[in-house]
């Protein structure tokens, strides 16, 4: 690892899993924080807890379908949800730059409170400092969250042929913020995914049983998650490339910029993985969920590939490992 951090050790590829691994496990050693995915997991008295937290750093603070505040409250959400928790209360913690326009934190505020409404959950504690000019770019924003694990959840040990399922097109908030970031004139018509994901879950509830593991693929998008599930899993991942749902203004826009929208950041997106036998039936619920109709199964785990490794089989009939984001592909997404 290098001797000094990087914006590489943000990107959330490789670079950020050996910081968490090489600073932080070595350090907070324990194994619920090990074995976490999107939060950790904890009895309580007579139910299981998800908790999780999250900082957000987004530049610019306001993008097409969202701003800062909005993609707070939906992060930590979604990681809750991820976990097959209900969410209940948050906290928020601001660090303004001093000089920030009053009306602007009041309408990110006011999206945090909308988007809070949406889902039924309460900001019940928080913190604000103030750093001076210079100090910080405009505003940051930290949001932890718990919530109640659904009764019938628990992520299982994944098989030969589950089915993964994408809930809807890649790669719109990451090319969002790459176009509005470097003022890029583009007529297409796509914006943010940024949206919470715990109605999602609620619907899946019937399908708790058949459902193996849930991921939301943020930073690193699509790809680093399937290597992060990979390796969670301790088996490999052949996914087709022909079935991964993407816009043709996403495609057209990474090809201008030379970016692979496999590793740009979804913000509204839920990895399902799912018994082969149930794939189709789980599929057909979450086409019929708002903001899901472009669900798709994209592919499955796989015996007769290497452990940990994901295999893509591509448009011209050919194969290509996958690996996690190894460079810098967009800084400050989320």
């Amino acid at each position: 690892m290098k001797n000094t951090v990087t914006l590489l050790h943000g990107d959330g590829g490789s670079y950020t899993d050996s910081l968490i691994k090489e600073v932080f496990y070595r350090n907070f050693d324990n194994e619920l924080l090990i074995s976490s995915m999107d939060a950790a997991v904890f009895k309580a008295d007579k139910c299981n807890l998800a908790f999780t937290t999250d900082s957000f750093v987004v530049k610019p603070l306001v993008f097409r379908g969202g701003d800062i505040g909005k993609l707070a409250v939906c992060g930590t959400v979604n990681d809750l949800a991820a976990a097959g928790a209900k969410p209940l209360y948050l906290s928020c913690a601001v660090i303004i730059e001093e000089g920030f326009d009053i009306d602007l934190l009041t309408h990110i505020a006011q999206s945090m409170g909308d988007v809070c409404k949406k889902t039924g959950v309460s900001i019940i504690t928080g913190d604000t400092k103030v750093v001076e000019k210079g100090s910080a770019d405009g505003l940051y924003i930290n949001t932890s969250g718990i919530g109640e694990v659904q009764q019938g959840y628990r992520p299982k040990q994944t098989a030969e042929e589950d089915r993964i399922i994408i809930t809807g097109g890649i790669a719109e908030h990451g090319t969002t913020i790459a176009v509005e970031r470097y003022g890029i004139h583009f007529d297409g018509k796509f914006q943010s995914d940024c949206m919470p994901l715990n109605g999602i879950v609620d619907k899946l509830k019937k399908h708790f049983e058949s459902i193996k593991i849930m991921k939301d693929p943020t930073r690193g998008g699509l790809a680093t998650a399937l290597n992060e599930l990979a390796e969670f899993a301790k088996m490999g991942i052949v996914i087709d490339e022909e079935a991964v749902p993407i816009k043709q203004e996403i495609k057209s826009v990474n090809e201008l910029l030379g970016m692979d929208p496999l590793y740009l950041a979804c913000e509204g997106r839920m990895i399902v993985v799912v018994e082969e036998k149930k794939c189709m039936e789980v599929l057909e619920d979450i086409r019929r969920i708002e903001g899901c109709e472009n669900a798709a199964v994209i592919g499955s785990f796989s015996g007769s590939v290497m452990k940990n490794m994901v295999l893509m089989k591509t448009f011209i009939g050919g194969k290509r490992i996958i690996g996690p984001l190894e460079g810098t592909m967009l800084p400050r997404i989320c």
